[in-house]
């Protein structure tokens, strides 16, 4: 007997074309810029940290084993900034062209001046010195968040921290006092809020999440709320709001906390991440001893 196959033809038709219509929506999704690749830097550092970008789009960045601060220029070069740094970990610049510091050495937080001239922010929690200030965001009005995970240096004489809990503080512009906003953490480490100051998100490594609140004012987080179910060491947004969680790699959500990629990273660890390059649609990934590179299809969130 002879079948009518317009009707299925039709209706593969249909489908190939609902198909190739979400693969086109899967791939504009997509924050890499197609046919990239990771790119390496260079592999000649202890451990690479904090990578922060200025408004020129140049990227500065810690090799906290060897106490230095290096600066990735726009022409793709390395330069040492800073040796005798603190043992810096986590980097975000001030509006005013500060480089704020989570400077461990002595547990404290600095702001490095484009000469270099170093100013003490804080060194102590009511006269309890600080765990170890790990990583640090900088909202549009001036206020400094910052994490003060515990963990071990070994260079470090004491053994044992002098506070109780490990907890995310707010640093008001001007202050010479810190508040403790949230303790609610097994160990915090990466932080990162989006450019118009309304939204924070913080990690607990440790607890294997992250959270998202809502700032209400300066200083005052409500409504917090798992945003993924991963840790993750340092963090950044671009500009669709798609938050960058690394560690094993990369791991990208959009804004909804719906999953869009991973990108795999050669290394045993991916530290920590930022945008920059002259257009800033440069992803700067410290892992390790090495640094790479990779082209975004997005920006960095300003």
């Amino acid at each position: 007997m002879k079948k009518n196959i317009v009707p299925f033809f039709v209706a593969c038709l249909a489908l190939s074309c609902s198909t190739t219509a979400f693969s086109r929506q899967q791939h504009s999704n997509d924050p890499v810029r197609p046919g990239e690749s990771l790119k390496l830097v260079s592999r000649k550092f202890a451990f690479t940290e904090g990578p922060a970008m200025n408004r020129k789009g140049e990227i500065f960045f810690t090799d906290q084993p060897n106490n230095t601060i290096w600066k990735y220029g726009l022409d793709s070069t390395l330069s040492l900034f800073m040796d005798k740094a603190g043992r810096a970990n986590g980097l975000f610049f001030d509006r005013k062209g500060n480089l704020i510091a989570c400077a461990d050495e002595n547990n404290e937080l600095w702001s490095i001046a484009p000469d270099k001239r170093v100013t003490v922010l804080l060194n102590n929690d009511e006269g309890r010195r600080f765990n170890g200030p790990n990583d640090v965001w900088v909202d549009p009005q001036g206020g400094i968040w910052f994490t003060d995970p515990y963990y071990q240096r070994d260079y470090w004489t004491r053994q044992a921290p002098e506070l109780k809990h490990q907890g995310l503080y707010f640093l008001a512009r001007g202050s010479r006092q810190a508040r403790l906003v949230d303790t609610a953490f097994t160990k915090l480490n990466g932080l990162i809020g989006t450019p118009d100051g309304k939204m924070l998100y913080v990690t607990d490594l440790g607890g294997g999440k992250t959270y998202c609140y809502d700032i209400a004012a300066p200083g005052a987080l409500r409504n917090r709320r798992l945003f993924a179910a991963k840790g993750c060491d340092g963090m950044t947004l671009d500009n669709r709001g798609n938050l960058y969680l690394s560690g094993k790699g990369v791991t990208i959500y959009d804004k909804s906390g719906t999953l869009l990629r991973h990108i795999d990273v050669p290394e045993d660890w991916t530290a920590n991440l930022c945008f920059g390059g002259k257009d800033k649609d440069l992803l700067f990934i410290t892992a390790k001893q090495a640094v790479y590179t990779l082209k975004m299809r997005v920006k960095a969130a300003e």
